[in-house]
């Protein structure tokens, strides 16, 4: 039997949240019900996620647990503990459980890689620059509405690139205009430019704007992050989670830029492929680039780590004070502690 392990990967989070719940369906399908857990591999080890698996359920037929962060799962003893688990399955024939790894990243440690069937894993990537238009004036159609074009690269201008972000701005304009309207440029900046909800990627634009003055982009930065804590998804886990993402993906531009090509930098093609698809975020990271070296960016990884540690072994009492000194360290002080930098 085909083991009940997935690998869904890639920054097109739309069509990748799609194909974790077709397995869902699938479950539900066959065994009438099923229960799931989500859980993120920063937070919680692989062994405890899988007990959850091994134990069962008692309130349905199947069980689906779906891990994120795959990418970070990279130790040996971790990786066999998800290999023996596979096995275990395979010998027993069961088949009401299901594990799915999720990954924003383009690629997961191989040694993951190689556990997951071909047939049980897929690289979700953003859609082409020519595919955006059209699938936001498909979208609009399928909800009643039609789109105008200067309209749909206002969004595409705004938004980040993938289904799931665009179906979830999009959306509000479905429930304040009437059906049957032409959505224009001028209701692009009524409802979506004044009534955007921030986040992690919103608040690395805004580290990341044509400002020459580093404190100017910090206290723009602030005002993002305080939007960020009074929105609903305002932990600072995910925030932290976001940030990390970004300058991991910093990281991998800089040795792009001096690996390929014979160190004259990536061409397009290159870019594509390793996951910088739009040029709305080819221009972010090449004005990011010019803001932070690769040392830099490295360095802003371990803050972002260290912040992460302070505020789960310190509560939630100096929680902002915590984010607010890590921006301070990450665009004022460019990777430097407050305890290292020089005044």
């Amino acid at each position: 039997m085909t083991p009940p392990v997935y690998l869904y990967n890639g920054p097109e989070f739309g069509q990748r949240d799609e194909a974790v719940d077709a397995v869902i369906k699938t479950l539900e399908k066959k065994f009438g019900e099923s229960e799931q857990h989500i859980y993120y591999l920063n937070e919680t080890s692989i062994a405890q996620v899988l007990s959850v698996l091994d134990n069962g359920n008692l309130f349905s037929s199947a069980t689906c647990v779906i891990c994120k962060n795959a990418e970070l799962l990279k130790k040996k003893e971790d990786i066999a503990v998800v290999e023996n688990w596979i096995k275990s399955v395979q010998d027993s024939g069961e088949e009401s459980s299901a594990l799915i790894f999720v990954s924003d990243e383009i690629s997961v440690d191989s040694k993951l890689d190689k556990l997951i069937p071909p047939s049980n894993k897929k690289k979700f990537w953003e859609m082409f620059d020519n595919q955006k238009v059209p699938w936001l004036t498909d979208y609009f159609r399928k909800n009643g509405y039609s789109l105008q074009a200067d309209a749909a690269q206002m969004i595409l201008d705004m938004v980040d690139n993938n289904t799931l972000a665009l179906k979830n701005e999009c959306s509000r304009f479905f429930l304040v205009l009437e059906k049957g309207k032409t959505v224009t440029p001028e209701d692009i900046d009524s409802f979506l430019t004044h009534n955007r909800e921030e986040n992690a990627f919103t608040l690395f634009k805004q580290m990341v704007t044509d400002s020459e003055s580093s404190e100017k982009r910090f206290s723009d930065a602030l005002e993002v992050l305080q939007g960020i804590r009074l929105s609903k998804d305002n932990s600072s886990v995910s925030i932290i989670a976001g940030l990390s993402s970004c300058f991991r993906k910093l990281v991998l531009w800089h040795k792009l830029q001096t690996e390929s090509n014979g160190g004259y930098g990536a061409d397009d093609s290159t870019l594509k492929s390793n996951g910088f698809v739009s040029n709305l975020m080819q221009n972010q990271y090449r004005k990011a680039a010019k803001i932070w070296t690769i040392g830099q960016a490295t360095a802003i990884l371990a803050i972002l780590a260290s912040t992460d540690m302070q505020i789960r072994s310190g509560g939630t009492m100096m929680e902002d004070v915590l984010l607010q000194k890590m921006l301070f360290e990450i665009i004022v002080k460019k990777g430097a502690t407050l305890a290292t930098a020089e005044y």
